[in-house]
């Protein structure tokens, strides 16, 4: 339970790090693609008031809030990494899925709360194929910045991952022998022992 509680979490921390920056590539290809369609910025400007785009003012702030939840997620993944959990993999087809199906629906959604009907022909607009392909470079972009990101929490982690102190094995700790009483005997018994008895002192004045 707790292991599946942790696989959970790890999940929902890189699911934090690559919503926002799919978001992000998707809304930025879909600027782009209307600065392409329409270079004349009165010509632009009129085109994103009528078909609903007059939130791209706040793009900013969007960012900026996508930005902190990256933040948030890649501090989480420092402290998984500092205590020993690896990061889940990256889900490389929601890259490849999502950035295309949140455009499609943005651009029938605008549209369509603009008019107030379900306005399915924001597909025949001049923007919607080229801002379609564009979301596959961006897709592409997001998930290597992603990517690169989780990486990189994962090796700060490990550098402040906290070890376990070893246990000293220096002199102090060393059990210590009882001393042993070492007998040498002395030499001079030694030699007494190997020559023998000394003649008398009479006998060596006469044999003199």
């Amino acid at each position: 339970m707790v292991l599946a509680r942790f696989a959970a979490m790890r999940r929902g921390l890189v699911w934090l790090s690559a919503l926002p920056l799919m978001l992000a590539g998707s809304q930025v290809a879909h600027v782009l693609v209307y600065r392409w369609v329409y270079p004349s910025s009165q010509v632009r400007f009129h085109v994103l008031l009528t078909s609903g785009h007059g939130y791209m003012s706040k793009l900013p702030v969007l960012f900026a809030l996508a930005g902190a939840v990256v933040f948030v997620a890649l501090l989480g993944g420092v402290v998984d990494a500092a205590r020993g959990r690896s990061v889940a993999p990256l889900p490389a087809w929601a890259f490849a899925l999502l950035p295309p199906v949140t455009f499609v629906l943005q651009e029938v959604l605008e549209r369509s709360l603009h008019t107030g009907t379900f306005f399915w022909q924001a597909v025949e607009a001049p923007t919607f194929l080229p801002g379609l392909a564009l979301q596959l470079p961006f897709a592409v972009a997001a998930y290597l910045i992603a990517r690169l990101l989780l990486r990189t929490a994962s090796v700060v982690g490990r550098i402040f991952a906290v070890r376990e102190p070893v246990p000293r094995t220096g002199r102090d700790d060393a059990p210590r022998s009882a001393p042993v009483a070492v007998c040498v005997p002395r030499a001079a018994l030694l030699a007494g022992s190997v020559a023998g008895r000394a003649p008398p002192l009479a006998r060596a004045r006469a044999s003199a």
